[in-house]
This record gives C-alpha cells, sequence and structure tokens, in this order.
C-alpha cells in the first residue's frame, strides 16, 4: 500500500474514533424534564408517571421541575436556553407552540427555532364543565342562561389566549352573549376554583376533571369534539348540540432545546414512544384517563405544529383576543 493510501487509512480511523468520543451514551446523568406549569394537571401527572418507568430504564433519575407563569413561557425560555445534550428538556402543551406565537408582541423563543420537537405523545377532547350550581345542563341551556342573565356567569382560564379563554371568547361572539372572564395559573388550580364554586364554568380534560365529574362536584356541559367519550357517553358533543365550532382539544408534547444532537433526539423519542405504547402502562395512565396515545415522529410533530398554529391564529382573530 502506498504512503498516501495509508495516510488516507489513517484519517478514517481518527476520524471515526474522534466521532464516536462525540457521541457518548445517553443518558448518563440525570435528565430535567421541565413542566411550565403547576404540579397536578394533566401533563404533570403523565410525565411523573413516564419519568418512574424511564428512569428504570435509563438507570438515571428523572427530576420534574415546575416553572409556572406567564401561559407557559417561563418554563419554555428556561429549556430553549438551556444546554444542548438532551438532559433538559419541555414538556409542555399545544398552547405554547401554536398560540402564543400569536398573543404576545414579544417572546423569549422562537416556537420554531428554538426547539425540537421530539414526540407529541398524547391529546385529548376537552369537557366544558360547570359548578353543579350553575342552572344548566347542556351547552345550549348554558348560552340561553347567559341570554336571560347577560353579564352574570363567570369562566375561568389559565391565562390570556388559553384554551378556555380563545373557547369561550368564541362562543361570547357568535353566540352574542357575555361571560365574565377569570384566568388562574395552572389548570390544576382552575379546576379547583370551578370545583369550590369561584367561577361557573371552564374546560377540561378527563385527565384533570374525571374524578370530579364521577364524583358530583363538577357536571360535564359538552365534550368538545366529533366523537363522545367512552368514559362519559352520556355527554353529548358540541356539534351535537349546534355548536360544531366548538371544536376544543389538548395535547401534550416533548421538547428538547434546538442543536440537541439527532441520535439524542431519536433515543429519547424511540423510549418514550415505546412506553406510550406499552398496553399496561397506556391503560394506567393515558387511555384509563381519558386520554390518546399519539406517540407520532419528530418530524410529524413539527408538521403538526405548523398546520395548529394557522388554525388558532384564526381562532384569536375570530375571538378578538388582544395581543399582550
Amino acid at each position: 500500500m502506498r504512503l498516501n493510501e495509508w495516510i488516507c487509512v489513517l484519517c478514517l480511523v481518527f476520524f471515526g474514533a474522534g466521532v464516536n468520543a462525540q457521541t457518548p451514551v445517553f443518558p448518563s446523568k440525570p435528565v430535567r424534564i421541565v413542566v411550565p406549569f403547576p404540579p397536578g394537571g394533566g401533563i404533570d401527572l403523565l410525565v411523573r408517571a413516564m419519568a418512574i418507568e424511564l428512569s428504570g430504564k435509563w438507570g438515571h433519575p428523572i427530576v420534574i421541575d415546575n416553572r409556572g407563569g406567564a401561559s407557559g413561557n417561563i418554563g419554555a425560555e428556561i429549556v430553549a436556553k438551556s444546554a444542548t445534550d438532551g438532559y433538559t428538556l419541555l414538556a409542555s402543551v399545544n398552547q405554547i407552540f401554536t398560540t402564543n406565537r400569536h398573543l404576545f408582541k414579544t417572546l423569549p423563543f422562537d416556537p420554531e427555532k428554538s426547539f425540537v420537537p421530539v414526540t407529541v405523545m398524547v391529546q385529548s377532547d376537552q369537557y366544558l364543565i360547570a359548578h353543579p350550581s350553575v342552572p344548566a345542563n347542556s351547552l345550549r341551556e348554558l348560552v340561553a342562561l347567559a341570554k336571560r342573565e347577560p353579564g352574570k356567569l363567570t369562566y375561568g382560564s389559565y391565562g390570556n389566549g388559553s384554551q378556555p379563554q380563545l373557547a369561550y371568547e368564541t362562543l361570547k361572539k357568535r353566540e352574542g352573549i357575555d361571560l365574565l372572564h377569570v384566568p388562574y395559573k395552572g389548570i390544576a388550580p382552575l379546576i379547583a376554583a370551578v370545583a369550590a364554586g369561584e367561577v361557573m364554568i371552564a374546560t377540561g380534560s378527563p385527565s384533570v376533571a374525571g374524578e370530579l365529574l364521577r364524583g358530583g362536584r363538577l357536571k360535564a356541559l359538552a365534550i368538545g369534539g366529533k366523537r363522545r367519550s367512552t368514559q362519559f357517553p352520556d355527554v353529548p358533543t358540541t356539534t351535537e348540540q349546534g355548536f360544531p365550532y366548538m371544536q376544543v382539544s389538548i395535547w401534550y408534547g416533548l421538547f428538547a432545546p434546538a442543536g440537541t444532537p439527532t441520535p439524542i433526539v431519536e433515543k429519547i423519542g424511540d423510549d418514550v414512544r415505546a412506553l406510550l405504547r406499552n398496553a399496561a402502562f397506556a391503560e394506567k395512565h393515558v387511555t384509563g384517563r381519558g386520554l390518546d396515545v399519539v406517540a407520532n415522529s419528530s418530524r410529524d410533530a413539527a408538521t403538526l405544529i405548523k398546520e395548529e398554529s394557522v388554525l388558532m391564529a384564526e381562532m384569536i382573530r375570530a375571538a378578538s383576543v388582544q395581543q399582550e
């Protein structure tokens, strides 16, 4: 072999060793998952259950870090500015990526450029819920009540542009009714407020509101989707009641800071998807709580975000929600 051929072989050997040295086994230390909402919400409960299983598989602890505030922007900013090594992740609802960009004049991160989607984990149609004292047992009856008593009904949300606000502001505009908005700092405080009678109506997922609905501390006026829930089959959809524009759903996604190496993103995604598709885990923590497994690819998650962002912009304009 000629000298120049030996040099080429040696370069390939050393280059390959360098690549391997730069791609360590993941994880080799604890992983932090930032949840940008207070503890107790549906996404918080799911991620905590996942953390138990994944920490056993990975051999390292997974720390759940709740950083609520500013419609989720505080927690998202923390992850956006974290090291791009896969050890700090964001577990988020769709609002941060599809809605906040249309609600805030400036954001401390770029919803598209600051993150790489790992996967959309689960999704769920939302219930339109009420305190038992509200003299309406359906969405149709609620609208009639609001017309008889304008300005007396209060609805709760978890911030400007959050799903409950957009849903009820759209309802107000389309039906010509008057509802008073009361914001809270997260979904868990909001659901507790409705159950306590602090506000009269809101929206909530089966995973958060289900037990309170079964216990009679809340009642469901409708489910904001195109099909009835298997958990509460007697609750009619918004479409059945004559409000087809009230399509209210939510999804939970997992994200890494932009620049995180693709092999690490794929490793995390593969393990998360496998867990969500595990029948025993899904029955206990997903489908058993009224959620549907999505577990899609990073590319499909990115496509979903772009498409939904366009729809949310239209909904925000229709509801006349002002930018902050």
